[in-house]
């Protein structure tokens, strides 16, 4: 199944923390989305890999996702070898994403920034023919390369390239983020208390979402930093329908 937007985290609810906004946008906008998490959070201090699985498909209800799929990769053990390159590539050549929104390069989780070199690597090598590949059924798949590869924001804020406007959907990422009970927001005393499972750390989301939009003249965005070179324009349009505060 062919679709235009394609978001990859190392971890479910990687996505729904960084992008969740943009996606439930894109998705309103009848553009076909989805998720690929590369592992299933086995190593996380609360929940088990089946609550993560189970909250990761209500989150992509909320989201309007057309696909949500998982790699089964080791938690912690994020590497950029051949052997994890492969069901990354067998995903982007099953889903064909023109855009491709993938982890930072730098931050505070290993796996974040693990994720992000893997990623890299697996979508360069998606184009290449003469490395073969094929689906569950056996057949050969055909090479494919996404037209545009974008970094979203994990933890360490980065320089964003553009911020896109989730100010009405911001109630909807809120919504996916607290499909995953398991982690967020949690009731104290309900399990290992963690970085994330404070009310804090869920106000922050908002915070850095209410920051991000007022730096360009929005009341909430999220911000990306486009990967490898300037960004193609054809077309004004975007500035001219933007009708932002300065």
């Amino acid at each position: 199944m062919k679709i235009d937007i394609l978001a990859i985290g190392a971890h479910p609810d990687d996505v729904e923390l960084s992008c969740g906004g943009t996606l439930a946008a894109m998705a309103q906008q009848g553009k076909k989305t989805g998720i690929l998490d590369l592992t299933c959070g086995e190593m996380s201090t609360r929940g088990t890999p089946q609550t993560r699985l189970d909250e990761a498909k209500e989150a992509a209800d909320i989201l309007g996702l057309t696909i949500r799929e998982n790699a089964g990769l080791p938690d912690c053990g994020l590497e950029n070898s051949m052997t994890q390159r492969k069901p990354v590539i067998r995903a982007i050549r099953t889903c064909q994403p023109d855009i491709c929104f993938i982890p930072p390069l730098s931050d505070r989780h290993p796996d974040h920034q693990n994720a992000a070199r893997l990623v890299i690597d697996a979508l360069f090598y998606a184009g290449l023919s003469k490395l073969e590949t094929s689906t569950e059924s056996g057949k050969k798949q055909q090479p494919w390369r996404p037209a545009h590869i974008i970094h979203f924001m994990q933890h360490w804020p980065f320089q964003p390239t553009f911020v896109f406007d989730i100010t009405e959907t911001l109630h909807i990422k809120e919504k996916a983020i607290l499909a995953y009970r398991s982690q967020f927001n949690a009731e104290p005393g309900n399990g290992p208390e963690t970085y994330i499972s404070g009310k804090t750390f869920f106000d922050s989301i908002r915070a850095r979402a209410r920051e991000y939009g007022q730096q360009s003249g929005l009341t909430y965005g999220e911000p990306f930093l486009y990967y490898g070179a300037p960004i193609p324009v054809q077309s004004l349009d975007q500035f001219l329908q933007a009708r932002v505060k300065r």
